[in-house]
């Protein structure tokens, strides 16, 4: 699999190829990487990662999987023949789901004889709040503790890290140790709009906690000008 050249993976979060492609031709020089996610997927299929993978550009595929075991272990060696640089599942679903994942992912590489992709689990979303949590979703306590504990079963089920957001990076670094890979939606550069997520910190505070990758959509992709956009968080991220 290709390799990530820095931390900003930005969001496909479009309806067409085209747009995709033009997306990628215009931040490629910039980006570490880009995500596939439903949109996406669903409107082209795996054609998308197959496409992306043709610019040599890395490309983390998040349709985060949640189902029996058996089941995700099938997508992710689909996933992982598509030739996915990340791919995950939901920690929700347990250790014996992610731990087939995981297993499936790397069986597959080792089959086919590619390098195998990283597989990471979804704690909770960043659009999530704490009232929410609780009232709506019906889980008692913090997210913040939540998260960790999810963490930790990830890497006790053999993943490579978690998505989570910024605001757990510290607790989920000093649980899991520095190799474990922390992906962080929900960054948004001072003065950007929040949209609908409700735990955000900029690129640049998320980085020096020791955020792994920062997935970035909206701030660039619907800037008026997606190339300073991305260029500015890199000069955030520098400083």
């Amino acid at each position: 699999m290709l390799s990530f050249k820095n931390p900003i993976i930005i969001a496909l979060d479009v309806d067409t190829m085209e747009q995709a492609e033009n997306l990628v031709d215009k931040l490629s020089p910039y980006a570490g990487g880009f995500k596939v996610g439903m949109q996406l997927y669903n409107s082209v299929g795996p054609e998308a990662v197959r496409r992306l993978g043709e610019k040599h550009v890395p490309v983390f595929v998040d349709l985060k999987l949640h189902d029996i075991p058996n089941t995700v272990a099938g997508a992710a060696r689909v996933l992982t023949r598509h030739g996915a640089a990340i791919l995950n599942v939901h920690a929700a679903g347990g250790i014996d789901m992610m731990s087939a994942a995981a297993d499936a992912s790397r069986d597959e590489a080792d089959r086919t004889g590619i390098k195998p992709p990283l597989v990471v689990a979804v704690t909770v979303l960043t659009s999530i709040s704490q009232e929410v949590f609780n009232k709506e979703i019906g889980i008692t306590g913090s997210i913040q503790d939540r998260v960790v504990s999810w963490a930790l079963l990830a890497k006790d089920a053999g993943l490579d890290g978690v998505v989570a957001s910024p605001l757990e990076i510290t607790p989920i670094r000093k649980a899991c140790g520095e190799d474990f890979v922390i992906i962080t939606p929900g960054v948004r550069p001072a003065g950007a709009a929040a949209n609908d997520q409700k735990r955000t910190m900029t690129p640049g505070e998320a980085v020096r906690l020791g955020a792994t990758y920062l997935v970035v959509g909206r701030p660039v992709t619907a800037a008026p000008d997606p190339v300073e956009a991305i260029r500015s968080i890199l000069d955030d991220i520098n400083r």
